[in-house]
C-alpha cells in the first residue's frame, strides 16, 4: 500500500509540478518500527538526485529488504518495487529454542551440486530466522557435512547424524544415490527426509520410502511433456535408446506406461552400456523416426557421432533429449569419439529438450519477499563471485533455498497442531511418530510460491513442477514452450523450426495403390468379345431358321443351339472378369465374382456339355465292330442326347450352388512388396490386387478343374475313336471333334497358367479371356460355317452345274464335306481356264474318300488354335 501511495504521488509531482519533479525527489515514509537517516537536510525540504537515504530500525530489529535508496533524475527512489521491513533479530533472543536440520551436501564428487546448494540453504535458513511470523520460539541451524555424492561415504556421515547430540528433525541429502540410503533407513528413526537434489524415479515408491519428499522433480517429470509433444505433433509410434542405469531404465519404464495409455507404441526400444553404435545401427534398420534418448551428456556425444554415421538425421527424424546438458555440449572435444565438431552440430540440429524449471521465469515474489532475479543475484553476491558454469549444482541452488523454506513453513503449520495435543516441536525424538506425523502432513499439503517456481509435492512426495521445451535452431538452444503438467496446461510460443515443411512423419508413410487392369486391353479384348457373341447370335438365328433342312435336322440342331448358347454366355463372362475396382466399388465386387464364376461355369457346361455329349453316343453306338451294323439301324432317340446334357449341367450347378452357400466368394487383396518412389518422397509404394476368393478356394478349384479336366481328356479321347466313324444321325461329329480338340487343348494350358499368373492382373487377364474368346470363336466356325456354306451351295447348284459341267455331279446326291468345299470355289469361276480345273478338281474329290479331306480341312484350325496360344 505504501509502495502504490509513493507512486501515485511521484506521479502527481510530475504532473502538478514539473520543476519540483525534475530538481529532486519527494520525502518517503520510513518503513513500520523504522525511520530515515537523512543527510543534513529537514523533512520539508525537496531531497536532490543522486541523495541517498538510509532505513534504520528501532530495537533490536533488523532491516529485510534494501537499506540504502537514492534519488533518480526521473524523480523516483531506486529499488521501489522491493519493500523494506524491520524485524526481531531473534538471534538475540535468548528465549528462542533450536531445531536441528542434519544436511549431507555433495560438496565434491561426481556431482558436486553443495557448492551451490549449501550457501543458498543458508541464506534461506538466516531470512526464516529473521522472520517473526514464521516459527517465532525457535530458530533452525543447519548441521552439514560432505557426503560427496557417495552412499558408502554417506553411510558414516547418517551414522554420525543420528548419534550425535542434538537430535535432528529432519534430514537433507544431496544426490539420488544418498537419498536412497537415507530415505530407507530415516524411517526407522521416525526422521522426515526432504531432499533438494535427487532425480531417481525409484525414490517415488511411498512402500520403501514412506517420509521421503523432494524439490527436485522426479526424472519421470519430463514424460508427462514428452506424451504431450507426441500427442500435438500426432505421433502414435517412437523408438527409445538408453543407458543402462537405474535412474533411466526407471524412467523409461515409466514413460513405456505413459504412452500405453495414450495409445502410443514404442516399436523400438535399444539399450547400450559404454558403446552405442549396435544400438544405433537397429534404429535405423527398424525405421524408427521419432527417437527418445535417456543418457548422460558424455553418452550422448558417443550417441550422436554413431547417430552422423549412420545418417539419423535430418527432415526425417525428431531426437528428444534431457534438457540439463551444458549448452554447448555436442561442441566440447572429446577424446572418446572420432567426429568433428561440425558432424555433431550437423547431427544435433533441430533436436528438442525437456528440462525441469528450476528457476521461476516469471519475475513474482513468493514467500521469501524474494524475485528469482533478487535470489541470483544475493547468490553469486554470497559465492564471492565465481563463475556460475564452474560452481556445483548452481542450476539446482533455487531448489535447496525452497527446500529449506517449505521444512520452515511446515514446521511452523505444525506447531498449533501439537499445542492442542499438549506437544512441541522441541519435544520431538527419535521415537516420537505423532511428531514425524505431523510434519508429514504439514509438508504434503504444502503450497507456496518460491524462486523455483510453485512448490508443490505429488501422493509420492516428488516436487511437481513445469517443465522447459527448447529446440536447437540454428547451433543454440531456443524456448518453444512449457507445460504444467499439475494443470495440463501446454504454453506454446510457436516459434519451433523444422528441416522439412513441418514436423516429420512418426514412420515411413506407405501409401496403398491398388492394381487395376490396362484399360486398353480391357477394351481391346472386350471388342473381340462383342463380335463373337454376335457372330454366336447369327450362327443361332441360322441354326433356328434352317431347322426343318435335312442336314441341319440330321447334325441335331438343338445341340447346336446349346452349343451356341454356351459360347455367348462364356463370351459374356469376359466383361465381369475385366471388371475391377476401377469400375465398381468395393461393396460392389462380389457380385462382379458370381456373374464371373457362373457366367463362365454354366457357359461352359452348355457349349461343351452339348458337344461332349454329342461325341459321347457317337462312340456309344458305332464303335462296337460286332454291333456296328444293327447299331446303325438302331433310331438315336433325342430325349437321351438332352438328358445327358441335362445331367452335365445340372452337376455344374449343383457345384456351383453348394459352394456359393458353403463358401462364398469374397474380395481378397493381395499386398505386394513395397516400392519406393522415383522421386526424393518419404514414402513407400504398398501395391495391392483384388482377387475373387473363399476361406477354401483351392479346394473348390481342384474339385471343379478335375472334374473338368476329365471330361476335356474323356472328349479327346472319344473324339479321336470316332473320328473314322460315319453316321447320318449326327453328320457333324467330326467337326464336334475338331472343336473338342481345340477347346481341351486352350482349357488344359489356360487353366494351370492363371494361376501362376494370377499375381499380374493384366497376364493373367489376357490368358484367360483371349483363351475364351479363341475357343467360343473356333467352337462357332467349325459348327456352323460349313452348315452355312453348304446352305449358300444349296442354291447356286443349278448356276454352278451350267456354268462348270458338273451338274451330274451335284444331281448325283453326292454332297459330302469335300464337294461342298470344291463346290464353294467353283461357283466364282469366270474363265475357260477355271472351268476346266474345277471338273478335274471335282473327280479328285469324288475319287478320294471324304474322311481324308475332313482330316485336311481341321489341320488350319488345329494349328491356328495353338499358334494364338
Amino acid at each position: 500500500g505504501r509502495t502504490l501511495s509513493l507512486c501515485a504521488l511521484s506521479y502527481c509531482l510530475s504532473v502538478f509540478f514539473p520543476s519540483l519533479f525534475f530538481s529532486g525527489c519527494a520525502i518517503i515514509r520510513p518503513p513500520r518500527d523504522g525511520g530515515i537517516r537523512y543527510r543534513g537536510l529537514t523533512q520539508e525540504q525537496i531531497l536532490p538526485v543522486d541523495y541517498e537515504i538510509e532505513y534504520i530500525c528501532r530495537g533490536n530489529r533488523v532491516i529485510v529488504g534494501p537499506k540504502v535508496r537514492k534519488c533518480l533524475p526521473n524523480g523516483t527512489w531506486t529499488d521501489m518495487t522491493q519493500h523494506s521491513r524491520c524485524l526481531h533479530n531473534r538471534s538475540e533472543h535468548s528465549e528462542c529454542k533450536k531445531l536441528y536440520i542434519g544436511a549431507l551436501f555433495p560438496m565434491s564428487g561426481g556431482w558436486p551440486g553443495g557448492q551451490a546448494c549449501m550457501p543458498s540453504a543458508q541464506m534461506a535458513l538466516d531470512l526464516v530466522n529473521n522472520r517473526s511470523d514464521i516459527l517465532p520460539d525457535y530458530e533452525l541451524e543447519l548441521i552439514h557435512y560432505d557426503s560427496m555424492c557417495d552412499p558408502g561415504e554417506a553411510t558414516k556421515l547418517l551414522y554420525d547424524l543420528l548419534y550425535t547430540e542434538p537430535i535432528k528433525i529432519v534430514l537433507m541429502p544431496g544426490c539420488s544415490g544418498v537419498s536412497t540410503l537415507v530415505a530407507e533407513a530415516a524411517r526407522m528413526w521416525n526422521l522426515i527426509v526432504l531432499s533438494y537434489g535427487s532425480s531417481s524415479p525409484a525414490l517415488s515408491n511411498r512402500q520403501r520410502f514412506p517420509t521421503f519428499f523432494r524439490t527436485h522433480p522426479s526424472a519421470t517429470l519430463h514424460n508427462p511433456t514428452r506424451v504431450q509433444l507426441f500427442q500435438k505433433w500426432k505421433w502414435t509410434r517412437i523408438a527409445t535408446i538408453q543407458q543402462t542405469t537405474e535412474v533411466f531404465t526407471s524412467t523409461l519404464d515409466d514413460l513405456e506406461q505413459r504412452v500405453k495409455e495414450a495409445g502410443i507404441e514404442i516399436s523400438v526400444r535399444q539399450s547400450f552400456l559404454t558403446d552405442p553404435a549396435v544400438a544405433v545401427k537397429n534404429l535405423k534398420r527398424q525405421d524408427a523416426r521419432i527417437i527418445v534418448g535417456l543418457f548422460y551428456e558424455t553418452e550422448a556425444r558417443k550417441v550422436f557421432c554413431e547417430v552422423f554415421k549412420e545418417k539419423l538425421y535430418g527432415k526425417k527424424y525428431v531426437w528428444f533429449l534431457i534438457g540439463w546438458y551444458a549448452d554447448n555440449w555436442f561442441k566440447i572435444k572429446d577424446p572418446a569419439i572420432n567426429c568433428t565438431v561440425e558432424n555433431m552440430t550437423e547431427a544435433v540440429e533441430g533436436h528438442v529438450t525437456t528440462e525441469i524449471v528450476m528457476l521461476n521465469p516469471e519475475t513474482v515474489r513468493g514467500v521469501s519477499n524474494m524475485t528469482s532475479q533478487e535470489f541470483i543475484a544475493a547468490l553469486m553476491s554470497r559465492l564471492g563471485g565465481k563463475n556460475p558454469e564452474e560452481t556445483g549444482g548452481f542450476q539446482e541452488a533455487p531448489l535447496a533455498y525452497d527446500a529449506v523454506w517449505a521444512l520452515a513453513l511446515a514446521l511452523n503449520k505444525t506447531v498449533a497442531p501439537l499445542k492442542a495435543k499438549g506437544r512441541r516441536l522441541e519435544d520431538f525424538n527419535y521415537n516420537n511418530h505423532d511428531i514425524t506425523s505431523e510434519i508429514y502432513r504439514a509438508l504434503n499439503t504444502s503450497s507456496f510460491e518460491g524462486v523455483s517456481g510453485q512448490v508443490v509435492f505429488d501422493a509420492q512426495g516428488s516436487r511437481m513442477a513445469m517443465t522447459l521445451i527448447e529446440q536447437l535452431q540454428g547451433g543454440s538452444y531456443k524456448k518453444i514452450g512449457y507445460y504444467d503438467s499439475s494443470q495440463k496446461n501446454l504454453s506454446w510460443f510457436g516459434n519451433d523450426v523444422w528441416i522439412g515443411a513441418g514436423p516429420p512423419a512418426d514412420r515411413t508413410v506407405v501409401i496403398e495403390e491398388y492394381r487395376f487392369l490396362s484399360q486398353k486391353l480391357f477394351a481391346a479384348v472386350s471388342v473381340f468379345a462383342g463380335l463373337g457373341i454376335l457372330l454366336g447370335i447369327v450362327c443361332l438365328t441360322f441354326n433356328i431358321y434352317n431347322g426343318n433342312v435335312r442336314y441341319i435336322q440330321n447334325s441335331q440342331p438343338y445341340l447346336n443351339n446349346m452349343t451356341a448358347v454356351g459360347c455367348m454366355m462364356a463370351l459374356a463372362a469376359v466383361f465381369p472378369l475385366g471388371i475391377d475396382g476401377h469400375h465398381v466399388l468395393r461393396p460392389q465386387f462380389p457380385v462382379v465374382c458370381q456373374f464371373r464364376l457362373w457366367l463362365l461355369g454354366l457357359g461352359f457346361s452348355l457349349a461343351y456339355g452339348s458337344m461332349f455329349t454329342k461325341i459321347w453316343w457317337v462312340h456309344t453306338l458305332f464303335t462296337k465292330k460286332d454291333e456296328k451294323k444293327e447299331k446303325k439301324k438302331q433310331h438315336l432317340e433325342p430325349w437321351k442326347l438332352y438328358a445327358t446334357v441335362g445331367v452335365l449341367l445340372a452337376i455344374d450347378f449343383l457345384s456351383l450352388m453348394i459352394w456359393q452357400i458353403v463358401d462364398p466368394l469374397h474380395i481378397t487383396v493381395e499386398k505386394f512388396t513395397t516400392e519406393a518412389p522415383k522421386e526424393d518422397l518419404d514414402v513407400l509404394i504398398q501395391p495391392l490386387l483384388e482377387h475373387c476368393s473363399s476361406e477354401k478356394m483351392n479346394t473348390w478349384l481342384g474339385v471343379v478343374y478335375g472334374y473338368k479336366g476329365l471330361l476335356l481328356l474323356l472328349g479327346i479321347f472319344l473324339a479321336y475313336e470316332t473320328k473314322s466313324v460315319s453316321t447320318e444321325k449326327i453328320n457333324d461329329h467330326r467337326a464336334v471333334g475338331m472343336a473338342i480338340y481345340n477347346v481341351a487343348v486352350l482349357c488344359l494350358i489356360t487353366a494351370p497358367v492363371t494361376m501362376i499368373l494370377s499375381s499380374q492382373q493384366d497376364a493373367s487377364f489376357a490368358f484367360a479371356s483371349l483363351a475364351i474368346v479363341f475357343s467360343a470363336y473356333i467352337t462357332l466356325v467349325v459348327l456352323f460355317v460349313p452348315k452355312v456354306i453348304q446352305r449358300s451351295n444349296v442354291s447356286l447348284s443349278a448356276r454352278l452345274g451350267t456354268k462348270c459341267g458338273v451338274s451330274s455331279l451335284v444331281a448325283s446326291g453326292r454332297r459330302t464335306g469335300s464337294f461342298r468345299y470344291a463346290h464353294y470355289y467353283c461357283q466364282t469361276c469366270t474363265s475357260t481356264f477355271c472351268t476346266v480345273k474345277c471338273q478335274f478338281t471335282f473327280k479328285l474329290i469324288l475319287e478320294s474318300d471324304d474322311k481324308s479331306f475332313m482330316d485336311i480341312y481341321s489341320v488350319p484350325f488345329t494349328f491356328m488354335s495353338l499358334f494364338l496360344i
